[in-house]
């Protein structure tokens, strides 16, 4: 979807900036909550203290690393990119578009 959009080259840093948003780490968090029982709250709760801060930036792959999180991931390789469970690329594109509108 960030390709689509905004071709390869700029996609990585469309979902870094998606991802330090408050309200979307708040989501994620809520989410893995819900579907994951390995998921690491402590961890979480630290990523949400330091959301919107201009000097924090936090890939998909620090994400998962960190929290243990099963909602998004990266895949390398030839076929690779960013995947998400469709709750969650149904949001990241419901805040593409609104953001594109307004």
């Amino acid at each position: 979807m960030a390709n689509a959009k905004e071709g390869e080259s700029r996609a990585a840093d469309i979902i870094k900036n998606w991802l330090r948003t408050r309200y979307t780490l708040e989501f994620l968090g809520t989410w893995e909550q819900i579907h994951n029982q390995s998921f690491k709250v402590v961890e979480f709760d630290h990523f949400k203290t330091q959301a919107g801060l201009s000097s924090v930036v936090l890939s998909i792959s620090e994400w998962v690393e960190k929290t243990n999180a099963i909602g998004i991931f990266v895949r390398k390789g030839k076929y690779g990119g960013t995947y998400a469970h469709k709750d969650i690329a149904f949001e990241f594109g419901s805040k593409r578009t609104k953001k594109k509108i307004t």
